[in-house]
């Protein structure tokens, strides 16, 4: 893009910001151009806006707080773990980037793409605008006979070819059809395919190129999926949580962090921390649908990595976290899990929240059984309902 067509757009969407100052906030069409153009010319720098992360050699460390000098002090209050959640939420950005802010809010501009009655639900496919020149596809299944707003579930597919149709109940294994099984309770579910699975084919490398990582991508995704649900008539806005198997179970862990709307989270086989990741080969962790920067930056050594799961865990408190982490898991290990639920609990203990932090550890392999299906859905229903 040229520096005469950058000035055009930029005068343009000035003029048209001053005109509309007292209009509720839209994004204007030359902004948008303007945002197309630098897109298509490489011209944005991923990093720009990352906050800058504040070090801890011990990321199982949760109680202390420090700042840029080194400093420690203790976390003693709620007040003192609001400022070390924010810590965490930058060492995140750091390994996979920036979060979109509020001017990558496009308008949603839900499609309906087809709809078919499935026992005690509606199941109807769509698509909705998550940033510009972008479209996820998604299920959105509604249960039958709502005379009142219901709670709602974000529902987030394992590393499948079929995406999206897993959990919907489309096949693939019985035992991931959780979203099927959550609108047959009532929950209104959200099902999207994460970028190049399913019906959703994504170049990371170009349609990506303005995101640092896929991992921030597919969580910019989520996060306008909870736009999604927050402004469907069939859903209580205050009553919204998400749920994953394996890649779902660690992406509805990272959302949350940065959603507070999502007030309880499922998470199947989803994480172990980075030193008990393969005994810390993160290699696994680097592709450029995940987190790229682990290689790149940080070298894929698991001590450099800025954040780790014990610190994600504990970002989410006081709301709830459910984990079904199986023992003969063999990408997750368990003693890893373990020792994140250990060091996560003071932190839940400080908002007097012990209750909504549960470990399930069956005697299974990475699957997520039909005894913990049911103890998690108990549990949303103790959350949510």
């Amino acid at each position: 893009m040229n520096a005469r067509r950058v000035f055009a757009l930029w005068f343009t969407a000035v003029m048209e910001s001053v005109t509309n100052a007292y209009h509720p906030p839209r994004v204007s069409r030359a902004a948008l151009a303007l945002a197309a153009g630098l897109q298509a010319s490489g011209a944005v720098d991923p990093m720009a806006n990352a906050p800058k992360a504040i070090p801890y050699p011990d990321h199982s460390r949760l109680l202390e707080v420090r700042d840029a000098s080194g400093s420690v002090r203790p976390v003693n209050h709620p007040a003192d773990w609001a400022e070390r959640a924010s810590h965490i939420r930058a060492g995140l950005q750091q390994a996979m980037g920036p979060l979109p802010g509020a001017a990558a809010r496009v308008p949603l501009d839900l499609e309906e793409c087809g709809e078919t009655p499935s026992g005690k639900y509606l199941r109807r496919k769509i698509r909705f605008t998550p940033e510009l020149g972008d479209r996820v596809p998604a299920w959105l299944l509604i249960p039958h006979g709502l005379r009142h707003r219901a709670p709602a579930m974000l529902c987030l597919h394992q590393t499948t070819d079929s995406g999206k149709d897993e959990p919907a109940g489309l096949g693939g294994r019985a035992s991931l059809h959780y979203a099927h099984e959550l609108a047959e309770r009532g929950y209104v579910c959200l099902v999207p395919d994460y970028p190049s699975f399913g019906e959703y084919p994504y170049d990371f490398a170009k349609q990506g190129a303005h995101h640092a990582s896929g991992s921030i991508k597919a969580v910019w995704n989520n996060v306008r999926a909870v736009d999604l649900l927050e402004s469907l008539p069939q859903v209580d806005a205050g009553r919204m949580g998400v749920i994953g198997h394996s890649l779902g179970g660690h992406n509805a862990l990272f959302t949350a962090v940065f959603d507070s709307r999502l007030k309880a989270v499922v998470t199947s086989c989803g994480f172990t921390p980075f030193h008990d990741y393969y005994g810390g080969k993160v290699a696994g962790w680097t592709s450029d649908r995940y987190m790229p920067r682990i290689r790149t930056v940080y070298g894929n050594e698991a001590g450099r990595i800025p954040f780790d799961f014990y610190e994600v865990l504990g970002a989410i408190a006081p709301r709830g976290v459910f984990s079904n982490s199986p023992v003969r898991d063999d990408n997750f290990e368990i003693t890893g899990v373990r020792k994140a639920f250990a060091a996560a609990a003071p932190v839940f203990a400080l908002h007097a929240a012990e209750s909504r932090l549960v470990l399930r550890t069956p005697d299974s392999g990475h699957d997520f059984p039909e005894a913990e299906r049911q103890a998690a859905y108990a549990w949303l229903d103790s959350v949510l309902r």
